[in-house]
């Protein structure tokens, strides 16, 4: 796994992935929102580590210089 994410970039999915689970973990009352909400900041959060997005592989897209 090649690293196709620029630091702005990891920089930018840390924090809204934090955002994310914080509103989940700590607003969210529907048990399947909060769910997915949780899903979808682990994958912000999980990229935003490895530097690695799958959707950016597949498209074909590097933000890293």
């Amino acid at each position: 796994m090649k690293s196709n994410e620029s630091s702005t970039d990891r920089i930018i999915r840390a924090i809204a992935g934090v955002v994310l689970l914080l509103i989940a973990l700590l607003t969210v009352t529907n048990i399947v929102l909060k769910v997915i909400l949780i899903i979808i900041a682990a994958v912000a959060l999980i990229t935003a580590a490895t530097g690695f997005c799958l959707i950016y592989r597949l498209l074909n897209i590097s933000t890293r210089r």
